[in-house]
């Protein structure tokens, strides 16, 4: 198990070209957020589907990280969801009004194909 002050991050291809899966385990607090940024910063980074399925909760640090890739994939016409939310997460995005903005799928296998049958440059949630 992980220390809660830890957030480890999982960069995998996905089956869609120019898709990334990060796959996060820990909290994603301000104490976790850094190296999360710093990679969501990457040049090569284009469509992402982040995966919270070993999330147990997440602050307004993480949430304002998410909103800012949100907003930088719409820019760039890139896609980008959030699959496999815990209930603490999906609480939190639901209080803030978030939820009805990021787009969230319960698999990441249900955002591939969600953007592999998407030809606009915004994906919205199943």
């Amino acid at each position: 198990m992980l220390p809660m002050d830890q957030l480890e991050i999982e960069r995998s291809a996905s089956s869609v070209p120019d898709v990334t899966i990060l796959t996060l385990k820990g909290p994603l607090t301000l104490a976790t957020l850094f190296d999360f940024q710093t990679l969501l910063r990457q040049p090569d980074l284009k469509s992402t589907i982040i995966d919270f399925s070993a999330v147990p909760y997440m602050d307004s640090g993480g949430l304002g990280v998410l909103l800012s890739h949100w907003s930088h994939t719409q820019r760039h016409n890139s896609k980008f969801a959030l699959v496999a939310m815990s209930e603490k997460v999906r609480v939190i995005l639901e209080m803030t009004g978030v939820g009805k903005i990021l787009p969230q799928y319960p698999t990441a296998a249900d955002a591939e194909r969600a953007f592999a049958s998407s030809n606009s440059s915004s994906v919205t949630a199943v």
